[in-house]
């Protein structure tokens, strides 16, 4: 007996037809992968660099700063903010300090919301290093949306350049 034939089997296709195209799409992909990872790093940097101009403390100007500390301190009450705009050394809030404190009562007091703003910043001095900065508070008074009262109080903050210029002290002038 004889074996049967084997049967001829077809030649396989060459493999390298594929190859080459995958390779270069694999190539586009990653290169395509690399850019968008740079633009995202790109923006990111970008975004950082804007978020810290945008959120960076102004304590070039005397006037700004007593703006800056102001809002800190009488109207959000944030004494660690506060605190960002205050001398290291030497510091006497106590003027400040007990108005904040009035209002705080008379706020629980007479269940009313008191709100402090303020008039243009004046500064003055010509040392180097210290400055003063005067303005009037309005402090008013308001019960459920209706306002009560208001008074006017001239203050005055001395400022010294510690790194910026910082507020070292607060009195009330009138």
């Amino acid at each position: 007996m004889q074996p049967p034939n084997p049967t001829p089997q077809p030649a396989a296709p060459p493999p390298a037809a594929g190859k080459p195209r995958n390779r270069r799409l694999r190539l586009i992909l990653a290169m395509g992968a690399g850019i968008l990872a740079l633009l995202c790093l790109g923006g990111v940097g970008v975004f950082i660099s804007f978020y810290d101009e945008a959120t960076k403390i102004e304590r070039s100007k005397p006037d700004a700063v007593v703006d800056q500390f102001l809002q800190a301190y009488m109207v959000k009450r944030d004494d660690q903010e506060a605190a960002l705009f205050t001398c290291k050394v030497g510091l006497d809030l106590s003027g400040i300090s007990a108005l904040r404190t009035e209002l705080i009562n008379r706020e629980k007091e007479f269940d009313v919301t008191v709100s402090v703003a303020w008039s243009t910043l004046t500064v003055s001095g010509t040392e180097e290093s210290r400055r003063k900065v005067s303005t009037d508070l309005v402090i008013a008074g308001s019960s459920k949306g209706t306002a009560l009262s208001s008074r006017t109080e001239t203050w005055s903050f001395g400022l010294a350049d510690e790194d910026g210029w910082r507020v070292c002290n607060t009195a009330k002038v009138s």
